[in-house]
């Protein structure tokens, strides 16, 4: 197995004199960083300087033969932190934001000082520092950036108002770093350490103290940092030689009055408290959109028939066994292959539906509404001209291989790409029996000749789609579809726009011939996928994000060629007779990795 190095990589690295610090810096040295060791060397309440301790650990990189200069700074300066990495290698490629001192004072004896220095050195300190790097970063289009909160943070101390109140500003931080960053390869994660150092020194008894050593946690960071980790916006804690992953769940709730028109009381509140607070269900949410759409969903459900100010539209459906077999072999499943039987086999002791069942929710929901025509009410619509562009869909629940199914759809908004409108529709999907939310997802629409209408071209509802790794693919798989195969996927999916099946209505949308579905493509897609990965199984299935480049045409070739990144497998699908990409940037997030007995990676 090769080693993780980082032989072309310049880190920075604050408070890095001893302690966690001084373990990262040494441990990236020895894998080949080039590392800045910031530290002002002050005492565990920020109190004097002593150069000293920096020098110490850069002495200690040089004689084991290792790049490293020392830099004294505050982190308030962090301008001149980055100013030392960039005057002494050049660049920068990683910010280890690990500089912190304690002000430990109950919250009645607690003076300004003792919680404006804390502020200061934790959270004003680490934004400072990121701050000067972010534009060196987005440059480049790479960057990894740590933040260290503490348990302190996620779940209080006695008198830690100042530092847990801190530590927990630098999650919400690194979370909307994440979001920002992601675009220009930028990863931004939270490690909560527990360890051994002058901040735990004599707090902690002094048995347990000589086992929470720095160099338990130095490699989990050294991972978060490295090229090959995707982890983004996450927070991991660590200690002792053990690792997991942190975050917020929120309890399924209920809803405290029983119609639009009803008031909420103190008493409706005290009499629903125990589904306010019950947590048996509770869900984690990736994104504040997320969280904004089951708030929507929320209030559809408080009326009874959808008002028409309402901007939610619902599309229920019923599904057999019949349907979504007929569904996997719409998608190229075949008898041929033991990974498809389970797709195709009412009674297989495995029996499921392909993951991508749902995606065709979302355009029969769209078009039996008028949603577009309310989002494009500037044109006339050129049905015929209409695209999928892209697709975003999470599985919440297993997918029953029969129900009754209602999907909740709104237009979130109408982009203006000057020649053409891009409508971004939300769209999730429940059982009507159990009430359960199964899926949630989005649907982007590309609209030919509908921009220049002076719309905004950029939305906070986009979910970027993402570039595969520069390197060779890991794996790939290679599928003929059949003449008939659009012809099959009408009517499995609904969608039975002509565009797919009529020469004349695809010539109007300026096609040669008529095309295969965006959606088709991608359920071969997502088949190949947990083929080579999950050994095909449906259930290792998280979620899946792609962008449709070029259509399809029935009978051609489908090679999708994969890459692995932890848990996350970026792929694009190639039409192998003229070599043209269908779709890119596009990943599929499993649970769980278990590879194909025949892969040979």
């Amino acid at each position: 197995m090769s080693k993780l190095r980082f032989d072309s990589r310049v880190v920075v690295i604050t408070g890095a004199g001893a302690g966690l610090g001084r373990a990262y810096a040494l441990l990236f040295a020895s894998r080949g960083a080039k590392v800045v060791v910031n530290d002002l060397g002050g005492g565990r309440h920020g109190d004097g300087s002593n150069k000293k301790i920096a020098d110490s650990v850069v002495n200690e990189i040089k004689s084991l033969g290792g790049h490293a200069v020392a830099n004294y700074d505050n982190v308030l300066d962090g301008d001149k932190i980055i100013k030392t990495a960039i005057d002494n290698f050049g660049r920068i490629d990683i910010l280890v934001n690990n500089a912190g001192i304690l002000r430990d004072k109950s919250f009645a004896k607690m003076t300004q000082e003792d919680w404006d220095l804390i502020q200061d050195v934790h959270v004003k300190g680490a934004m400072k520092a990121t701050k000067a790097a972010w534009p060196f970063f987005r440059q480049q289009k790479y960057g990894r950036i740590i933040f260290t909160s503490s348990n302190s943070g996620l779940y209080g101390n006695f008198g830690q108002a100042n530092y847990s109140s801190a530590k927990m500003a630098l999650v919400g931080l690194a979370n909307t770093l994440a979001i920002e960053g992601q675009s220009s390869g930028i990863n931004t994660n939270v490690i909560i350490p527990t360890a051994g150092s002058r901040l735990t020194e004599d707090i902690v008894p002094p048995e347990f103290f000589k086992e929470l050593k720095p160099e338990l946690i130095s490699p989990v960071v050294l991972w978060l940092c490295h090229e090959e980790c995707t982890e983004n916006g996450s927070i991991i804690e660590s200690a002792l030689g053990w690792a997991g992953k942190c975050y917020l769940v929120r309890s399924n709730g209920c809803n405290l009055r029983k119609t639009i028109n009803d008031s909420v009381t103190p008493e409706n509140v005290r009499d629903n408290w125990d589904k306010v607070t019950d947590m048996t269900n509770a869900q984690h949410y990736n994104t504040i959109t997320e969280v904004t759409g089951e708030l929507m969903g929320a209030l559809e459900s408080l009326s009874s028939e959808k008002s028409t100010n309402s901007s939610y539209y619902t599309f229920k459906h019923s599904y057999t066994p019949k349907d979504t077999i007929l569904y996997a072999l719409a998608v190229g499943a075949t008898i041929k292959d033991p990974y498809d039987f389970p797709y195709i086999y009412e009674n297989h002791d495995n029996f499921a539906v392909v993951p991508t069942f749902y995606v065709i929710y979302g355009p029969l929901g769209c078009l039996s509404s008028d949603l577009f025509q309310k989002a494009l009410s500037h044109t006339d619509i050129n049905i015929a001209g209409s695209l999928h562009g892209e697709q975003y869909m999470k599985i919440l629940k297993k997918i029953p291989t029969e129900a009754t199914v209602e999907t909740r759809f709104r237009l979130q908004t109408t982009l203006d790409k000057e020649k053409s409108a891009v409508v971004l529709v939300e769209h999730e999907t429940l059982d009507v029996k159990t009430g359960e939310k199964l899926t949630t997802g989005q649907l982007v629409a590309v609209i030919k000749g509908a921009g220049n209408f002076g719309g905004k071209r950029n939305s906070e509802y986009e979910i970027p789609t993402i570039e595969p790794p520069k390197r060779k693919p890991d794996a790939s798989y290679t599928q003929q579809t059949s003449v008939d195969q659009a012809a099959i996927y009408r009517l499995a999916s609904g969608d039975m726009n002509p565009l797919h099946i009529d020469p004349n209505l695809a010539a109007m949308g300026g096609f040669d011939h008529p095309i295969l579905h965006g959606l088709c493509s991608l359920g071969f897609a997502t088949r190949h996928v947990l083929k080579i990965f999950a050994q095909g199984n449906p259930d290792l299935f998280d979620s899946i994000k792609v962008r449709f480049v070029k259509p399809v045409i029935p009978g051609q070739t489908l090679r999708t060629e994969m890459w692995r990144e932890n848990k996350r497998i970026h792929f694009q699908t190639i039409v192998v007779e003229n070599n043209s990409p269908v779709i890119a940037g596009a990943y599929i997030d499993l649970k769980d990795i278990v590879m194909s007995p025949n892969s040979k990676l």
